[in-house]
């Protein structure tokens, strides 16, 4: 018999899916679409007794319409806008050719998904919904099955040389009930390199997936800032596969947003891999920020890294779910998770939950959690050295994400993150 709890997620479920139209598309799409609608159905819409969604409420990501949220003005300049790049600029979820460059590069094609869904035969036909597919297991991610189902825009890009110009998607919110779901694949060629900027609040509510298949000896580097309004709710999905020799590393940088579940599910397939995922959050007031990771090792001598770093203040909360899981065949593996949050009040609060799942022998992981105050001998020297208390403040939280933003390997790109992090400081400290 249906308990009542399962009734009442297929009730909010079918709920949702009245309110979607599945965009037309070629049948490789459609059965794409078809199987991910599937998938969503069996496991239901996440809820609050669901295990990996009970530090986050999922109802304002689930409902039928996108809540208010106002669109933040400001004259400060987007992040990267000094940095020589592609863009992409997508407002309010929707593809805008007067306002991007044209999508032709050196070493890589990129195309709309919108067109290639057109397409009767397509490469993206063997990743579209292929890496999220096996991201739902062991953990069910029905968000992201909701997105493959139902995500009528995105990029496709194709990578098959070293680019050393980056593509940088740029999300633009304008409308207060915009909600907005994109769909993004990228296919790293071997020995290929490529980097992805993403930025902006993109939408009232925004839900998107990153399927990235690194082949053998490639790498892919990804550093995103997600939007300053305040008001706006976000779910994001990163799937990723890697290859022999290949590498893999994503930053994020998250200030403000009422709510924002950023999830990162990651397969070393291959030997000698490596995947560094990092965070640094800032949050002040009404916020809620949910990091949820899980990393499988399958290949042999492979290294991850989880550091992620948060500030909250004014009751703000932050959530980090981890965990690394390596396979009996990933002898050799290096694994290394920590999740760290500095509490500038007794209002915040930050709950952890590291996991290690090990069934290889011959292995090197560590995981850790801290939650404190700022340290009360550094902010005297500090002070005894002639700084303002607030300054002196600034500067320890700047040392405290550190460790998150050096693992942006492009110097420049890690100081326009550094300077964004401290402009923040500064308009806090100023009221």
């Amino acid at each position: 018999m249906m308990t009542a709890v399962t009734q009442q997620k297929v009730d909010a479920t079918e709920a949702r899916l009245a309110t979607l139209t599945m965009p037309p598309s070629a049948p490789w799409l459609a059965e794409a679409r078809e199987a991910a609608l599937a998938r969503l159905r069996a496991a239901g819409l996440p809820g609050r007794r669901d295990e990996y969604w009970k530090y986050t409420r999922p109802d304002t990501l689930v409902q039928g319409e996108a809540p208010h949220a106002a669109v933040f003005q400001s004259d400060e300049a987007p992040v990267f806008d000094t940095v020589d790049r592609l863009k992409v600029v997508f407002v309010d979820g929707v593809f805008r050719a007067d306002l991007s460059d044209p999508l032709e590069g050196e070493g890589f094609s990129i195309e709309r998904l919108a067109d290639v869904a057109e397409m009767d035969i397509h490469w993206a036909k063997d990743l579209y919904g292929r890496l999220e597919t096996n991201g739902q297991n062991p953990v069910k991610r029905p968000l992201a099955a909701l997105n493959t189902a139902f995500a009528s825009d995105g990029v496709v890009i194709r990578v098959t040389g070293r680019v050393s110009r980056p593509v940088s998607l740029i999300y633009i919110h304008k409308s207060d009930t915009s909600d907005a779901m994109l769909h993004h694949v990228i296919k790293v060629e071997e020995g290929a390199d490529f980097t992805l900027l993403e930025n902006g609040p993109a939408a009232a509510r925004f839900n998107k997936v990153l399927e990235v298949d690194v082949a053998d000896n490639a790498g892919f580097h990804h550093v995103r800032a997600q939007g300053r309004d305040h008001e706006r709710r976000a779910v994001t999905h990163i799937f990723a596969r890697l290859g022999t020799k290949s590498t893999f590393k994503s930053f994020t940088l998250t200030v403000n947003g009422q709510m924002t579940r950023n999830e990162a599910v990651l397969e070393l397939t291959g030997d000698d891999a490596v995947a560094h995922v990092a965070g640094a959050c800032l949050g002040d007031g009404d916020f809620h920020h949910d990091d949820t990771v899980f990393i499988t090792h399958d290949g042999e001598n492979c290294e991850s890294r989880q550091v992620y770093k948060k500030v909250l203040r004014n009751g703000a909360t932050g959530v980090f779910q981890g965990k690394i899981l390596v396979n009996n065949t990933a002898q050799r593996t290096d694994g290394y998770q920590i999740s760290q949050s500095l509490l500038l009040d007794d209002d915040s609060q930050f709950y952890a939950k590291p996991e290690l799942e090990i069934y290889a022998d011959d292995v090197a992981c560590s995981h850790g959690s801290t939650s404190g105050a700022i340290d009360d001998e550094a902010l005297f020297y500090l002070r005894s050295r002639g700084l303002p208390e607030g300054i002196a403040t600034d500067l320890l939280t700047l040392a405290f994400l550190a460790e998150a933003v050096e693992e942006i390997e492009d110097e420049a790109l890690a100081e326009e993150i550094v300077g964004r992090l401290d402009a923040w400081l500064i308009r806090r400290r100023k009221g």
